[in-house]
């Protein structure tokens, strides 16, 4: 994929991408204004969840999603063992910073910056939070931040295949080590039925309707196809700002100033892990078809599993609950600004001196 091709990568979303920070802005706030005056509508629309994983959520992330996924070819997925140091740096940056980073992040601002303005004898549920939020790499939403970013597709699913297999094992004991919890519940029905809703069943559609495009129509059906679903995503993306946004709306104006404190070691986790990916991609010469959504793989969060989890060990109404919220109030706004980082800085990347990437 040449520098071009990247760059003109954001511009394939049109006139949504020119102005999405007004766009996320205004959705923030319809958001909050109808979580606080119609709750009753708000509060349906939460409760329609199984295993923790709300089903209207997972219908518009599924609209995000299958632009990316229509956009894989099994066929050169094997390729992806051309870019062991996009792996190697993503892997590195989920499971051997970015849980401790957070763990040292919520002890410096709960503990010490923000402890006097953070009710007495909440601190340690807070960091809790903090840390069950970092210690479970993002599945669903990589794909809508990497097809943002012009990221490689069949890289992007392998990667996030090997984490979600990777977490099956390492998220209970990396939580028990950091909270000192000798057992750990691990809501095993939110990490499996995530692994169905947004892997399994998507890529098995998405792979359908692709060989059915390509089998009776040919290449130019998939890309008249891709080009014509593509303003679903970003209409879906804004829609789950709008949700997620009103679920929580009596809560933020309840106590806005908990959910900004608590938001500050967040923001920090992600602007910090993204650049420790996305630098060491740029020193290892990683092409940045690969280091856009390696750095987005490591910065971002599963944020349903952190918030499950939370629930199961701490209780619905505890502070880790809350801390998990408030990282899925920040994720979408603030990897949004990631992905605006990354598109702008492209140049930075030789693509003819990067490692064979994989062609979709």
């Amino acid at each position: 994929m040449s520098n071009e091709t990247i760059a003109a990568a954001p511009s394939r979303i049109g006139f949504f991408a020119r102005y999405l920070s007004v766009w996320v802005a205004l959705c923030i706030i319809a958001g909050i204004a109808l979580g606080h005056l119609f709750p009753g509508i708000s509060a349906m629309l939460a409760a329609a969840e199984v295993q923790h994983i709300n089903l209207p959520v997972a219908a518009l992330v599924w609209l995000m999603i299958v632009p990316m996924l229509l956009k894989v070819d099994f066929a050169q997925l094997a390729g992806v063992r051309h870019q062991v140091r996009g792996i190697g740096i993503t892997l590195l940056v989920n499971w051997a910073i970015k849980p401790f980073s957070m763990a040292l992040l919520g002890w410096l601002f709960i503990r010490h910056v923000f402890a006097a303005w953070l009710p007495v004898g909440q601190h340690d549920a807070y960091i809790a939070g903090l840390i069950l939020l970092a210690a479970a790499p993002c599945t669903a939403m990589v794909f809508v931040w990497s097809r943002l970013c012009g990221g490689e597709p069949n890289f992007t699913l392998a990667q996030v295949a090997l984490n979600d297999t990777i977490m099956i094992v390492a998220f209970a004991p990396i939580v028990a080590l950091l909270l000192g919890v000798a057992s750990i519940h691990v809501p095993w029905g939110t990490l499996m039925l995530s692994v169905l809703l947004y892997i399994v069943v998507p890529v098995i559609t998405a792979q359908l309707w692709r060989g059915w495009l390509l089998r009776r129509r040919g290449q130019l059906a998939l890309d008249a196809t891709l080009h014509r679903i593509d303003p679903w995503s970003t209409a879906a993306l804004l829609a789950t700002l709008v949700l997620l946004f009103g679920f929580q709306g009596e809560a933020i104006l309840a106590q806005p100033l908990i959910i900004a404190l608590l938001a500050v070691p967040i923001i920090i986790q992600v602007y910090l892990n993204a650049g420790i990916a996305y630098g060491l991609s740029r020193w290892l010469k990683v092409p940045h078809c690969v280091a856009g959504p390696a750095a987005l793989i490591g910065a971002s969060n599963f944020f349903e599993l952190a918030v499950a989890a939370a629930i199961s060990i701490f209780g619905l109404r505890s502070g880790a609950a809350l801390a998990t919220v408030v990282g899925v109030l920040v994720e979408v706004p603030v990897m949004l600004s990631v992905v605006r980082i990354v598109n702008r800085t492209g140049h930075w990347f030789d693509e003819k001196a990067a490692a064979p990437v994989m062609r979709s």
